[in-house]
């Protein structure tokens, strides 16, 4: 680790506001890097030499203050704690934008890997990858089974009517990214509006459920499910198709966007959601609205991103043919959206 402040964090301040809310929990000068990864939010393993701590916060540059997402994260992690879904201890969360420039959170360091490629999890073997996809599955099985009235989260969301703000939101965020003709995509939008399925009981979703989200051990066991920026009260069967879709693999050389759904041993989408039905008793019969739904999403964020390239707005190498996989995540989504519609 570097004694030099990584990008957006001030390790004096940090260790003067650590030594003020919880003494004698550092023991000598702080050191820190930047962790890659993650969509929006900035990590930061930290560490005094002996114990270590991860810190959080939100990207930099942001005009509007951001102290909710932080509190938010925050809240959620603290109250999943105690239940069986694995996530860091939380330590503190500072709203005060003084002490490094804006909120931020610290939790425990948790060992693991998060697997983000098919390359990546290959050398697991197929019958260690086969079982650690699975252990993904039903630890969201045990996510979806927290009563949130119970861990303090009955309002940490707004259930009613999840499903179609949620479509609208995305309608929105791809009106916003529009430059150039995409075909489908307005009739994807349309017919999942069409066919919106009634939603069952409401849990707590964490929003971005894949495989790079959490950290799994030498054992094959998964130590923590990581990213909950986007995690709320809303349709368990969102995370479900989210997560099958992901597990769809993708015959397209060279592509940007990685997945791990190639790896040998990784159980494909309808394992998955048959394992999910199993542990959870949930009615699984509508996914295909739900994995359609996730392939309209992912086009939408790809179609920004590009749209952003195209502005020069982008940093880095890959985003120029980030255009050219748009149109391939339309296509599945109108495929599995027909052949629900068919069955």
């Amino acid at each position: 680790m570097s004694a030099v402040h990584p990008p957006g964090l001030d390790l004096e301040t940090l260790r003067g506001h650590l030594d003020r809310e919880r003494p004698g929990l550092v023991g000598g000068p702080l050191s820190a890097r930047l962790i890659e990864g993650g969509r929006s939010n900035l990590t930061y393993a930290v560490t005094d030499g002996a114990a270590r701590w991860v810190v959080r916060r939100p990207p930099l540059g942001h005009v509007l203050a951001t102290a909710h997402d932080m509190k938010r994260e925050h809240r959620v992690i603290s109250a999943l704690h105690p239940t069986d879904v694995p996530v860091p201890k939380p330590v503190l969360l500072c709203e005060d934008e003084s002490v490094i420039g804006s909120p931020f959170y610290v939790m425990e360091f948790v060992e693991g890997t998060p697997y983000r490629t098919a390359e990546q999890l290959a050398p697991l073997g197929a019958e260690r990858t086969r079982a650690a996809v699975f252990t993904l599955v039903d630890t969201l099985v045990d996510l979806h089974a927290v009563d949130p009235e119970a861990v303090g989260l009955r309002d940490f969301g707004r259930p009613d009517g999840f499903l179609d703000r949620q479509l609208r939101r995305w309608g929105k965020q791809l009106d916003a990214s529009r430059g150039r003709d995409l075909a489908g995509i307005d009739e994807l939008h349309a017919a999942l509006g069409r066919a919106l399925p009634a939603s069952p009981a409401a849990t707590v979703i964490h929003g971005d459920y894949r495989l790079d989200n959490v950290l799994i051990d030498g054992s094959d066991r998964i130590r923590a499910v990581l990213d909950w920026e986007m995690s709320t009260l809303g349709d368990p069967l969102t995370d479900l198709g989210l997560l099958a879709m992901y597990s769809v693999k993708l015959e397209l050389p060279d592509s940007p966007i990685s997945t791990t759904a190639g790896a040998p041993g990784h159980p494909d989408p309808a394992e998955l959601v048959e394992r999910y039905a199993t542990r959870s008793g949930r009615d699984v019969g509508a996914i295909s609205w739900y994995t359609a739904f996730a392939w309209f999403k992912l086009a939408v964020i790809l179609e920004g991103i590009h749209y952003r390239f195209t502005l020069g707005q982008t940093v880095g190498a890959g985003f120029d043919r980030i255009g050219e996989l748009v149109p391939v995540f339309i296509e599945h989504g109108l495929t599995t959206l027909q052949g629900r519609q068919e069955g």
